[in-house]
């Protein structure tokens, strides 16, 4: 059995996800037609702050909330109608976490390029 590396692990995600730049993601959030999702871990965003107008879903429990039957959609806290535009820390996780959605069924998902660093050297604002 050939257990697989995360570099191939994600080299075969960014050849099935949809990957943005911090630009295009920031007019996505302008123009209101995207759920933006921080799935960095709790203690990250203690450390480098959060992303104004994200909501936040660790990466380990991004299946479970984006469940349809999950009380983040009962509450209204996410739209399912529209792009789901996750980021972590650099990328790597977005990339498989992107891809996990695509496998649950969700079609409009894509991830930030660099992730958080991009982000934070954009016009997002950092709270």
């Amino acid at each position: 059995m050939t257990i697989k590396t995360i570099q191939n692990l994600v080299s075969e995600a960014m050849n099935e996800i949809k990957t943005i730049d911090a630009d295009e993601a920031y007019q996505m959030v302008q123009n209101k037609n995207c759920n933006l999702i921080d799935i960095r871990e709790s203690n990250e965003l203690e450390n480098t702050g959060s992303v104004e107008g994200a909501s936040h879903i660790p990466r380990g429990m991004l299946e479970v909330y984006l469940d349809p039957n999950s009380p983040i959609f009962q509450n209204g806290q996410i739209d399912k109608n529209k792009e789901f535009v996750l980021f972590c820390a650099g990328g790597v996780r977005s990339a498989l976490a992107v891809k996990s959605l695509k496998d649950m069924g969700y079609q409009k998902v894509s991830h930030i390029y660099g992730g958080f660093g991009s982000i934070a050297s954009s016009n997002f604002k950092i709270i």
